[in-house]
């Protein structure tokens, strides 16, 4: 995502530089050593880029994550004051995002929720879904849309309410776990009964039930190769979020929670140990045990 603010121009140049931190320096590291033409300056921690930047993008792994970093001695609601902006693309439970932004309010700053649809190789291409809600006036200013039409191809605001666009994550996310762990089971049998997997994702592909999502990751699959773009321990914790929401709702979620219990077990796993591989890794799990 850092990436596209430079390579599409919204920052990094002599007047506007691109002002980033992360928990892992080496990452800052690289990107300065992948763009040496760009202006780029380096903090050393998230309260320093909220202090000097009018609007700050956001995003970590899970709730503990962002938790530590927003609310750390050091961390971005520390160098919030009067009229920053607050952007946060990261995927968690809606109380998060709502505390998150009354945390902001407090300080004098606005905030816009703004999660991602999409993984490594959509955020590399530009091609990531945002799902905003909160302030509109974020939403609406003009430099904002410019980073988030950089960073991705649609953006969708879900009104002032946060915690609209946390909710339209998590149907998305827990959507396409169930995908794939249909897809995985159906593969398994396939398999199983004697046909041949390859010959068996071209009939897929071929019919009513192909999605691009099938056809990126069976060819892997089949091959073993589970390199991580979405890793199954978030991909675990989006689904289990999101049969939390649906209880709460009172909703019936009945395949999506049987889907979120095989992520579960592939995530426990000792033995497979492919809680940081590629959520399709639960494929490996279903194998296993057929």
């Amino acid at each position: 995502m850092a990436s596209r603010l430079l390579s599409q121009g919204v920052a990094g140049s002599p007047d506007t530089p691109l002002v980033v931190w992360n928990r892992t320096s080496s990452k800052c590291d690289d990107l300065i050593e992948r763009f040496p033409d760009k202006n780029i300056e380096v903090k050393g921690s998230a309260r320093e880029v909220v202090e000097t930047c009018g609007i700050t993008f956001s995003i970590l792994s899970t709730p503990e994550a962002s938790r530590a970093v927003f609310e750390g001695e050091d961390g971005t609601l520390a160098g919030v004051s009067d009229g920053k902006f607050i952007i946060d693309c990261a995927t968690l439970a809606e109380s998060d995002m709502k505390r998150m932004e009354g945390q902001v309010n407090d300080k004098g700053g606005q905030f816009l929720e703004a999660p991602v649809s999409g993984s490594k190789g959509p955020a590399h291409g530009g091609s990531l879904i945002f799902l905003c809600a909160g302030s509109e006036s974020i939403y609406k200013d003009t430099i904002v849309q410019s980073g988030l039409d950089a960073m991705g191809k649609a953006t969708h605001f879900f009104g002032e309410e946060v915690g609209h666009g946390t909710r339209a994550k998590l149907v998305v996310n827990s959507l396409m776990g169930t995908m794939m762990a249909a897809f995985s089971e159906s593969l398994s049998l396939a398999q199983s009964v004697g046909l041949d997997g390859s010959k068996m994702l071209e009939v897929i592909g071929q019919g009513a039930v192909q999605s691009p999502m099938y056809a990126l990751k069976g060819p892997k699959m089949l091959k073993g190769d589970h390199s991580p773009n979405f890793p199954l321990q978030h991909a675990h914790k989006d689904m289990k979020l999101a049969v939390d929401m649906a209880k709460e709702a009172g909703v019936e979620y009945a395949v999506t929670e049987g889907a979120e219990e095989l992520f579960r077990e592939a995530r426990e796993d000792a033995d497979l140990n492919v809680a940081e591989e590629d959520f399709s890794a639960v494929f490996k799990s279903i194998c296993k045990k057929s």
